[in-house]
C-alpha cells in the first residue's frame, strides 16, 4: 500500500457532494458508472430482494441503480448532509439512510445480504478497521472499489499533478496491491476474491481525451489483449464469507 497522506476522515461527506458529481457528469461520466453499475449488479444478479448496505454510498453511484433494480437498500453515511444527492435522485421511502461512525457500523453482526463501499477505502486512513467492520455486517458478499498499484497508479506523483488539473480539487488516496487486501479480507473471514478492473487507461487520461467512442473502442482492444485484467484500475473486488454456499454467491 502507498503512504500517501490522507486529508480527511470523513471522506464520504465530499463525495456525496454536487461538487464531486460533476467529475461524473456528461457522456464520460456516463461510461464511467456505466461500467461500475454493470460488474456491481452483475455481482448481485443472483439474489433479487436482497438488503444491501451502502457504506458511504451518498454520491448516489450505485444507490440509484440499487434501488430501481428492486433491492433494499440502506445508505450509511457520516453526517446527515451525506444523504442531500440521495433524496434528490430517489423517491421519499425508497430507501433508508443511517448516520454515523463509517468506522464503527451500527448493525449487528451478517444484519445485511450484502455490503458494498465505493470511493470511500482509497481516502480511509484506518482502512483494516472500515475492512473490519464492512466484513462484520455482511452476511454474504462485501463488495469494494480501490486504486490497484499495479496500474498506471505506480506513477502517482505524475498523475496526481494531472488530476489536479482537470479535476480541480481532487484528493490525495491510496493505492492497494491485491495482496493487501486478500491477507485483510482473510483476517475476517471472508475469501474467494474476484477482481474486476474497469479500465486500463487512468479516468484522467479519459476525461482529458473526451471522446468517448474512442475510449471505449481503445478500452476493448486493451480488455481483448488482456492488459485491463493484469493492469487495470480502479477495480470493483467481491470477497464472500466462509460461511456462504454456493448458491449465495453464483
Amino acid at each position: 500500500m502507498t503512504n500517501n497522506k490522507l486529508i480527511s476522515q470523513k471522506a464520504d461527506i465530499e463525495t456525496s457532494s454536487e461538487d464531486y458529481a460533476k467529475r461524473f457528469s456528461g457522456k464520460i461520466g456516463d461510461y464511467f458508472l456505466s461500467v461500475q453499475e454493470a460488474i456491481t449488479l452483475n455481482f448481485l444478479k443472483h439474489k433479487p430482494g436482497a438488503s444491501v448496505l451502502d457504506v458511504g454510498g451518498g454520491h448516489a453511484q450505485l444507490a440509484v441503480p440499487l434501488v430501481k433494480n428492486g433491492f433494499k437498500v440502506t445508505v450509511m453515511g457520516s453526517d446527515e448532509t451525506c444523504r442531500s444527492r440521495l433524496d434528490k435522485l430517489l423517491q421519499s421511502g425508497s430507501f433508508e439512510f443511517v448516520t454515523g461512525n463509517l468506522l464503527n457500523l451500527p448493525f449487528e453482526d451478517n444484519y445485511f445480504d450484502f455490503v458494498i463501499s465505493f470511493r470511500l477505502l482509497t481516502h480511509e486512513e484506518k482502512w483494516e478497521i472500515q475492512i473490519s467492520e464492512l466484513s462484520r455486517v455482511a452476511k454474504y458478499n462485501v463488495i469494494i472499489d480501490y486504486p490497484d498499484i499495479r496500474s498506471f497508479n505506480i506513477f502517482y506523483k505524475l498523475l496526481f499533478k494531472l488530476k489536479k488539473k482537470f479535476e480541480g480539487n481532487t484528493r490525495t488516496f491510496y493505492s492497494f496491491s491485491r495482496r493487501d487486501l486478500i491477507e485483510e479480507f482473510q483476517k475476517n473471514n471472508f475469501i474467494k476474491p474476484v477482481f474486476k478492473p474497469e479500465f486500463f487507461l487512468p479516468m484522467v487520461i479519459h476525461r482529458a481525451i473526451k471522446n468517448v467512442t474512442l475510449l471505449k473502442a481503445v478500452e476493448k482492444l486493451f480488455s481483448i489483449l488482456g492488459l485491463t485484467k493484469l493492469f487495470g484500475s480502479p477495480v470493483i473486488l467481491r470477497v464472500i464469507s466462509n460461511k456462504s454456499t454456493n448458491a449465495d454467491i453464483v
